[in-house]
């Protein structure tokens, strides 16, 4: 039978994790899927389990000095009624999973599972958020293009936990999100994506842009980035051929029982003209 370990604080989560290896785990909807053997058997894990979802610590969210301060465990359903949530990261969260799931789900556990097809992951590398990661020992914070390292790999230490995420608290003037799947909602995504941009003076002054599910993370380039901000949005259309032909090799999808490498490639290049246009 697994060891289990249900901290009363997150000062003894700390403590724990950095005594003895383990597994933390909060809402446990890919984890526990992920380690599945079969029906009426039990999860395959092979170290104790660290619950962490009860942990109040973990649960909040605030503003400050113009960010927001979202708990590592703080629920998909949490962030859908909470009005410092930016609309444009709750139009992801309302199509993921279904609502029991989103009623376990954590912010944190889909950062953590590192999935290309991750929902909320091109909203958070969009924004360049940055993940607080805590041990016993102190506190580092990254961005989370640096600590998504690969499919499933993270750059979380065997005694730290992801306690926070950290965005900005802006609303862009356009925003964008598609996700393509079997079905709207309760699917994996086949190719997601997230478009934000900001325009004054009828020039773009920002703009980011991030697909999901096309490549082992999410793709994401500051430099294409940089070459269409203070466009005038006039110039826009007549860019888009370039600007697709710049991304296209970075979109490098696979072949899987949800989808083809090919519809994956072209849809998404489908999006992002399209979120192109919809700026005009």
């Amino acid at each position: 039978m697994v060891e289990g370990f249900r901290p009363k604080n997150l000062r003894e989560a700390l403590e724990i994790r950095g005594k003895l290896s383990s597994v933390p785990i909060a809402g446990g909807t890919d984890l526990m899927i992920q380690k599945a053997r079969g029906f009426g058997l039990k999860p395959d894990f092979d170290k104790p389990l660290l619950f962490i979802s009860h942990l109040q610590e973990l649960r909040q969210i605030s503003v400050r000095d113009e960010k927001i301060h979202i708990g590592a465990g703080v629920l998909l359903s949490e962030l859908l009624k909470n009005g410092k949530i930016p609309e444009s990261l709750k139009m992801a969260v309302r199509q993921m999973a279904s609502p029991p799931s989103r009623n376990l789900a954590t912010i944190g556990g889909n950062i953590c599972n590192a999935s290309p097809a991750g929902d909320t992951l091109p909203y958070l590398y969009a924004v360049d958020a940055k993940l607080v990661l805590k041990s016993v020992s102190g506190e580092r914070i990254v961005l989370i293009s640096e600590f998504i390292t690969g499919p499933k790999q993270n750059d979380l230490k065997s005694d730290e936990l992801l306690t926070g995420i950290i965005i900005p608290d802006k609303v862009f003037s356009a925003n964008y999100y598609k996700k393509v799947g079997t079905r709207k909602g309760m699917s994996l995504s086949k190719a997601s994506f997230t478009g934000l941009a900001d325009i004054e003076n009828e020039k773009i002054t920002d703009i980011r842009i991030a697909f999901g599910s096309v490549a082992p993370t999410i793709v994401r380039s500051q430099k294409i980035e940089a070459g269409i901000i203070r466009k005038p949005v006039s110039e826009i259309n007549n860019a888009i051929p370039e600007i697709l032909k710049k991304y296209a090799p970075l979109i490098q999808p696979i072949d899987d029982a949800r989808s083809s490498a090919e519809y994956r490639k072209q849809v998404s290049l489908r999006l992002l003209e399209n979120f192109l246009m919809k700026l005009t």
